[in-house]
């Protein structure tokens, strides 16, 4: 029988914006970040994956890169970004900018684009 894991904050929480935890060596295939900033125009550059990402907006508003395409969204709104479609984001304020970020894998795989 497999066994439940707990994976500590100290294992994924190591930066100031965001959280960050994958679960692949605990056998599941989802990665997640927690983003939270107050700082107005903070988010990732543009980058992309192999496997789609899910932005999950809790509290603010954020203005959304996804290939052409740009979408402001707000608290209560999803966002997708299929894979290897280069995404970005950025808080748009006034105020806090909160996202749960899921990644589709077990461990993340990022490029770089800007």
């Amino acid at each position: 029988m497999a066994e439940a894991h707990i994976i500590s904050r100290a294992q994924w929480a190591s930066e100031p914006y965001a959280w960050k935890g994958e679960s692949g060596a605990y056998g599941a295939g989802l990665s997640v970040i927690f983003v939270s900033t107050d700082e107005i125009g903070y988010g990732p550059k543009l980058h992309r994956h192999p496997y789609p990402e899910t932005f999950i907006v809790r509290v603010g508003r954020a203005r959304f890169t996804v290939g052409d395409r740009t979408i402001d969204a707000e608290a209560g709104q999803i966002v997708v970004a299929p894979a290897n479609v280069p995404h970005k984001f950025e808080n748009l304020g006034p105020g806090r900018l909160e996202t749960t970020d899921l990644h589709e894998a077990g461990a993340f795989s990022t490029e770089w684009l800007e």
